[in-house]
This record gives structure tokens, sequence and C-alpha cells, in this order.
């Protein structure tokens, strides 16, 4: 049972994880640390849960069923909704830093330790009391052969300056590539960009999915931007910076 900590009200936690396992493993031992704890395993469920106004923390998984965890991130901003603390797998650290990017305030990569879990909300939750909410980012944007691409709105601008209008299958890889450039991904890693996003990118179509996003980048760029690596995966072979 959740009891006041310090005279203040016991904060409520929302775990969204699609592990049942996990998420049992983690409202059991926040509750018996003194926190309210709800669980969702989707982000319908999560925003059912959010509707109350009564949730200060969201532990947040980035693979989810249906929409993503970073989708789910990057709208949980403003001081009107929760804070959030990252959760994944997905421990890279460019994984960590579009996390950040997006407004979570902390990331932790899975398997983790319960008590630097605990560790990690408590100092949110200090931290959040003693100043204001800094404004979330609402793009990310790389260059790369002359091209913008904006990771978190999907927005590719070509070295003309027109639009090139990406599915959201290609969308998600060419951000696997950006974020990951001059490196070989395998089509595991590609699979695992992409799943959970709302997309459907399986085994079979990440060939499909590339040659139509290499035809797109064709018409504006003079070399072919990804290389093939028969047996291993793709490769971005393309300098990449920060805009």
């Amino acid at each position: 049972m959740a009891l006041a900590i310090n005279g203040h009200p016991p904060y409520h936690v929302l775990v969204v994880d699609d592990d049942i396992e996990l998420s049992g493993e983690i409202s059991r031992y926040l509750e018996s640390n003194g926190f309210r704890v709800s669980v969702a395993h989707d982000g319908v469920a999560m925003d059912l849960i959010l509707s109350d106004g009564s949730v200060d923390l969201v532990v947040l998984d980035l693979m989810l069923p249906g929409e993503g965890g970073l989708s789910i991130c990057q709208r949980l901003k403003g001081p009107a909704h929760p804070h959030v603390l990252v959760l994944s797998a997905l421990g890279e650290d460019i994984d960590r830093i579009v996390g950040l990017e997006l407004g979570a305030d902390d990331y932790l990569a899975k398997p983790c330790v319960p008590r630097e879990l605990l560790a990690r909300l408590r100092a949110i939750l200090r931290r959040k009391k003693q100043r204001p909410q800094s404004p979330r980012a609402t793009s990310l944007t790389y260059g790369f052969g002359g091209f913008r691409f904006d990771v978190l709105s999907g927005e590719l601008i070509a070295p003309t300056g027109g639009m090139v209008l990406l599915t959201t299958g290609e969308f998600l890889l060419l951000r696997a590539f950006v974020l990951r450039p001059q490196r070989v991904l395998t089509r595991d890693e590609l699979l695992d960009a992409a799943r959970g996003e709302g997309a459907e990118v399986f085994d079979r179509t990440i060939d499909v999915q590339l040659s139509r996003l290499r035809q797109k980048l064709s018409q504006f760029a003079d070399r072919d931007l990804f290389k093939t690596f028969r047996g291993a995966g793709y490769m971005f072979n393309e300098p990449v910076a920060r805009m």
C-alpha cells in the first residue's frame, strides 16, 4: 500500500511496458518503496490511465505494440504532462541521446538494478520540485549530402529545397541509418529500429523499402548513399552532421 512520504501524498508512477512479468516486478518493487503504481501495456491503455491527471511520472519502454515509445515520449511534453523516464533494451548512446532529445527526463537501459531505477525516479521528482520544466525538443535535424532530415517529424528536405515524401517505413529506415551512419546494420537491427512504431516492416520487405528509399534519394545525389554487404546487411555510406 502506498503511504505518504514526509507528509507528501504518494507519487503516482505509471509503468508502460508490454513485458507483463517485468512490469509486474517493477510495480511491486516501487509499491514496496512508497509509490502508487499503475501499469499499462500499450499507448491506448496508457492514455486511459493518464486521463485522470494523477500520474506524476511515466516509466516508458520504447518497443511497444501499436504506437512506439518514441512517439509517445514526443507527445508527453509540456508542464501539463507527467515526467518520463525511458527504460529500454535499446541501450546504445544514440538511443539514449534521441530519447533525451525527444523530452525524456532520464534514460535507463535494461536490464537495470531496481535500486538504480528507484534512485533515478526520486532524483527526477526531486529536481522537478526545485525548478520549472524546460521545453522539450520539437525537432532534431541532421544533414547529409545536401539533405536535411528531421528525425522527429520525418521531414526530409532535398538539396534543391523541395520536400521528399517518405512512407512511414521509409522514414523509419532512414532514421535508423542516419542515427548510425557509416556502420553496417543487419536486418534484425533495422527491424528493431522500426518495430513498435505502427509500421509493418518485416524481414522480407526490408529490401523493397530500402530499394524505394534509394530511388528517392538518388534523384538528388550523384552516388548511391547506401552500401550492401551480402550476408551482413546495409550501411549508410555518407557523413552525417547534427544541424
